[in-house]
């Protein structure tokens, strides 16, 4: 059974991993809106797997003989005026998850919740890939700058994502 502060905290990141969710829905439905159709779909499957990692949470703490709380999940922003600034949020708001998580580490530590510590490092190693992958889109809509043509090619890249 978890401690009443891990549990609480956990509870916490499902929400997180949820809002998460909803901002790369959001996301999709901008992108779709302005005709960025394989963007729409980066994010949709970036949505898919944010809802996973909140079901990851969320069985964790039903295995650990603890309770699932859920919480309303707060509405995203919806427009962004360009792909640059989906994908500035879009890396800011992985470096926030990241941190979120670092501080349940640090918790479980705390804690001394040893099982609830173990089960997190797969979250902080996942971080260093989400970054890692909106740093990389970013850096190079940063590189093309006003130019429309090599944003069709990424467009194109980026709906071949499963």
């Amino acid at each position: 059974m978890l401690g009443r502060k891990m549990e609480k905290a956990l509870n916490g990141q499902v929400n997180a991993e949820l809002y998460s969710a909803y901002l790369y829905l959001s996301m999709a439905a901008n992108f779709s809106a302005q005709n960025w159709i394989g963007a729409a779909k980066w994010m949709r499957v970036q949505a898919r797997e944010e809802t996973g990692h909140a079901l990851k949470i969320f069985d964790f703490i039903l295995e650990c003989n603890s309770s699932v709380v859920l919480e309303p999940v707060i509405k995203p922003q919806t427009v962004w005026p360009t792909p640059l600034a989906a994908f500035e949020t879009t890396y800011a708001h992985e470096q926030k998850v990241t941190g979120l998580i670092h501080g349940l580490v640090d918790l479980a530590k705390a804690e001394d919740e040893r099982s609830t510590a173990v089960f997190l490092q797969w979250f902080v190693n996942e971080q260093v890939e989400e970054e890692a992958n909106a740093l990389a889109i970013l850096q190079e809509l940063r590189r093309m700058g006003d130019s429309k043509d090599p944003m069709f090619l990424l467009d194109r890249r980026l709906g071949a994502r499963v």
